[in-house]
């Protein structure tokens, strides 16, 4: 184990990360950047004491379940977890859930469909990257907790905002149909991952409509080609749906289109001025 390397290795990465990523407020009294130590702690599920032990280099050898932990919190890369581990003295096993790291070309792409609302979800329905276009067109992830990003939980277990089911999609229940028949495939790749088993827990005792159609066990879908979303700003805008696997870390980039010369289209440019701001609340 090499203490000192492992100290600074994780307090570079703290000091990376912004709280938004994480789904945590800014605040307004951060002398430094990045995390605080305990926020990372309670990411980790370690103690704080525990974390600044390590980043001093004075922690006997954490354990794969701490290590685990931390590049969750941390949001390592493959390549950086496995440094962790040999940081550490303890080799790598095997990764047990869904990546929720995006290449930063998939990240960089998003951003180049200026007219086109394009996000990336986890194998669990989690929204982990999106374009301005898809915030305005949806939900400002950003200001949402990791939790409240995940739309199979928005589905089943809300909140709607606006009371919107799913931001008004026209086939919310085909879309909730489809988020029940991918967490059945993705709890049996992922057997062991507390967090799929976890979520697809809560979303049993949570929503009888959820455990109903869990028991059914459907395992085939139909793609949605074109959906229809009715915005509160610009009322009904009809998008081509199209979803493009990542194989490589079991993610998917969804992209909505207008056609091009259609009022949804006008909407959507319209959409992409206006941004996230609500025009609704008196000033």
């Amino acid at each position: 184990m090499d203490r000192r390397e492992l100290a600074d290795f994780l307090r570079g990465r703290r000091e990376r990360i912004t709280p938004a990523e994480v789904g945590l407020p800014a605040g307004v009294r951060r002398r430094t950047p990045g995390l605080r130590r305990e926020e990372v702690a309670q990411l980790a599920f370690i103690s704080t004491e525990y974390l600044t032990r390590l980043e001093q280099a004075r922690a006997p050898r954490p354990s794969r379940e701490v290590l685990s932990g931390l590049a969750r919190a941390l949001r390592l890369s493959d390549a950086e977890r496995g440094h962790l581990h040999h940081l550490a003295g303890v080799p790598p096993g095997p990764r047990g859930g869904p990546s929720r790291e995006v290449r930063r070309s998939i990240a960089d792409l998003l951003h180049r469909l200026p007219y086109a609302a394009a996000f990336v979800t986890s194998a669990t329905y989690e929204v982990i990257a999106w374009n301005a276009l898809a915030a305005a067109l949806m939900e400002d992830f950003s200001a949402l907790s990791r939790r409240d990003r995940n739309l199979a939980r928005r589905a089943f277990l809300g909140p709607h905002p606006e009371g919107r089911l799913l931001y008004g999609v026209s086939d919310g229940e085909e879309f909730k149909r489809s988020v029940v028949r991918d967490l059945r495939a993705v709890a049996a790749r992922y057997p062991d991952d507390p967090e799929v088993t976890g979520l697809v827990a809560e979303l049993r005792v949570g929503s009888e409509e959820f455990d109903a159609l869990w028991a059914a066990h459907e395992v085939c879908a139909e793609p949605t080609l074109c959906k229809t979303f009715r915005h509160p700003l610009v009322g009904t805008v009809a998008v081509n749906c199209d979803v493009l696997d990542i194989a490589d870390r079991d993610q998917r980039v969804v992209v909505y289109t207008a056609d091009p010369g259609s009022p949804s289209e006008d909407a959507l440019r319209l959409l992409s001025v206006l941004g996230t701001q609500r025009m609704d609340v008196p000033g």
